[in-house]
């Protein structure tokens, strides 16, 4: 038990490595660089030092170099981060979490929800199996459905 406590504990703090340098967590500055670069908004509702889904991923998708590299050309990454341990948010940043999962009807984690530059809501999605290149797919996937 112990083990896999650690394990856990590992995983999750090695989210909020990568998490930090790669996503935007304000959202309204992250709705204005969608606009002004003409880019879709990715917003990953997450619980990353809990959900073990959304470590999953993190782990298997977003945080890695195919990912990134489809992420930096075409999308703007947001992160919506629902922590058990929130003592290192704002309570402003708390605040807009919150209101962004009312204003998305987000019930359950990882949620990750695809707006276009204007804002418009595109699509809904979750984890899924396959690796980063298959998620990038995906993602182009529901957002050519869109259009």
């Amino acid at each position: 038990m112990k083990k896999w406590l650690i394990i856990w504990a590992t995983l999750a703090l090695g989210v909020g490595a990568f998490a930090a340098e790669d996503w935007e967590t304000n959202f309204e500055k992250a709705s204005m660089k969608a606009k002004a670069e003409g880019k879709h908004m990715l917003i990953d509702f997450s619980g990353s030092d809990w959900c073990g889904w959304c470590i999953k991923l993190d782990n298997e998708v977003f945080s890695k170099e195919a990912f990134k590299a489809y992420a930096k050309e075409n999308l703007v990454l947001v992160l919506a981060d629902f922590p058990r341990d929130d003592s290192k948010q704002s309570a402003e940043l708390k605040k807009q979490n919150k209101a962004l999962s009312e204003k998305f009807s987000v019930r359950g984690f990882p949620t990750v929800i695809i707006l276009d530059s204007e804002g418009k809501n595109v699509a809904r999605a979750g984890y899924q199996a396959g690796g980063p290149e298959a998620y990038v797919e995906y993602v182009k996937k529901l957002i050519a459905e869109a259009k």
